[in-house]
């Protein structure tokens, strides 16, 4: 299932980006794991942040319909 990015989650994934350029360009091999390793968390983060948002607006439509059958 392919999931809409949320804004938060378009963050994390730039923020992965960043992390695995700068990766890329390390000489040394552990910092360059070890940021390989930190913009991996951020892509889970992505996707985690977008399932939440989508989430909570769904929770808003559900709710405001209920509230106009009032």
């Amino acid at each position: 299932m392919t999931i809409q990015l949320s804004q938060r989650g378009k963050q994390y994934l730039q923020t992965a980006r960043t992390l695995v350029r700068a990766a890329q360009t390390m000489t040394d091999e552990v910092i360059a794991g070890q940021l390989k390793a930190l913009a991996d968390d951020y892509e889970r983060r992505a996707e985690r942040a977008s399932q939440v948002d989508a989430a909570k607006a769904l929770a808003r439509e559900t709710a405001t319909a209920s509230a106009s059958e009032w």
